[in-house]
């Protein structure tokens, strides 16, 4: 009995941590043209639903699948849904190009060549009052490892072509994140051309 309220303790000590560090954290506020107006603390942007700038990360193997994660269940918004490869933000004094290869990193442990390939804009409101409202940078890769994701970002991954993908997203879109759901067909788009 006392393993299990110790267990306990330490989910909400680590979720408390987590969220403390989130609050602190900076990240960068743009205006529509991805020009940089400021920075704020990322729960504070997150809570107002500013403009920030933003990154997703499509990551495919060989054979043209998908690498995707499904959100840890302690993540502030989108938990338990499945999602690219990575997505997060640039810190502040970070260039863009540094960020999108240490949240690779860190999130599924591991890096490669990334190329951007489109930008968009979309705003989300989620049920426990968050917002995405992200100028969001969408990059590309390729990898034929296998990841190991970090089980506070991700408890969960596998490969999956664009097309099953895009089909499970219509039967199913509660499943997938927003963002996901929102870059997919100008994702498909840009591979036909690339």
């Amino acid at each position: 009995m006392i393993g299990r309220y110790l267990k306990i303790a330490m989910a909400g000590r680590r979720l408390l941590e987590k969220d403390a560090s989130m609050s602190m954290e900076k990240i960068i506020i743009v205006d529509r043209k991805d020009r940089q107006i400021g920075t704020g603390e990322k729960l504070d942007v997150h809570r107002k639903g500013r403009l920030h700038r933003a990154f997703s990360i499509f990551i495919f193997n060989p054979e043209g699948e998908t690498l995707l994660q499904r959100r840890a269940a302690g993540k502030y918004h989108s938990a338990g849904l499945w999602t690219n490869t990575c997505c997060s933000h640039p810190r502040e004094g970070e260039k863009l190009e540094e960020a999108v290869h240490r949240r690779l990193r860190q999130e599924m442990g591991f890096d490669c060549a990334l190329k951007e390939i489109f930008s968009f804009i979309y705003k989300v409101k989620f049920g426990n009052g968050l917002y995405e409202h992200e100028f969001d940078h969408v990059f590309v890769g390729s990898f034929e490892g296998k990841p190991a994701p970090d089980p506070e970002e991700a408890d969960g991954w596998k490969w999956v072509s664009l097309e099953e993908l895009k089909a499970d997203i219509k039967r199913s879109p509660e499943k997938y994140t927003y963002w996901l759901r929102a870059s997919l067909d100008r994702l498909i788009s840009e591979r036909k051309v690339g």
